[in-house]
């Protein structure tokens, strides 16, 4: 800067500095209210967006589901909770089979999806070792036996389950014990009815 009678001069390079230099102040006060601005912005979608998932809950684990079903094997329905009594149970729980369990993860209120499990994923393959041969004289007196009766059976702990007679061997009966639905595949219509925080 130099003084000449008392007046003072820029040089004309600090002097375009300067303008830039102010031209650039305001050019950033400019994009700090925009950003600013469009930040407000997002932060209130986001608050929007954070409110939506909180009232639009999704099957996971620590979740308590109710559902109604359709069970088929085979093409066939074999059970049903549509006008009835709907399913509850509590997701990570492992109350009901894992193949089902699994493919519900996800899904959200009023939702229908058909799902299909494997029977090593449902009640496991026919197990073999599973059928075993007894008299005949130690079934119940009286009844007339038939290949496909299910039986009750009581363990030595005194618990019961359902057996059913796979064959008749003259003076003895092969009972099988392995689940009912062992070895079968499964297709299940679901729907989800109310998701709640497990208590």
């Amino acid at each position: 800067m130099q003084k000449i009678d008392g007046m003072k001069f820029v040089p004309p390079l600090f002097y375009k500095e300067g303008v830039r230099g102010s031209l650039l102040r305001e050019i950033r006060k400019d994009l700090m209210k925009k950003f600013l601005a469009g930040g407000i912005l997002l932060l209130t979608v986001g608050m929007m967006n954070v409110c939506a998932y909180a009232d639009d809950p999704v099957v996971g684990v620590g979740k308590k589901i109710t559902l109604d079903y359709t069970l088929s094997v085979d093409n066939k329905q074999v059970e049903t909770s549509v006008g009835k009594t709907p399913l509850n149970y509590v997701s990570g729980s492992h109350t009901i089979i894992p193949g089902l369990e699994s493919q519900l993860n996800g899904m959200r209120v009023n939702e229908e999806k058909t799902v299909k499990v494997a029977a090593k994923d449902a009640y496991g393959e026919v197990d073999p070792k599973a059928f075993k041969e007894f008299p005949v004289s130690t079934m119940p007196k009286g009844m007339t036996l038939k290949v496909g009766m299910v039986l009750q059976a009581t363990a030595p702990d005194g618990s019961r389950f359902p057996t059913v007679i796979s064959e008749l061997k003259g003076d003895k009966v092969v009972l099988n014990f392995n689940r009912p639905m062992a070895g079968k595949d499964l297709t299940f219509k679901v729907k989800i009815l109310k998701i709640e925080n497990a208590k």
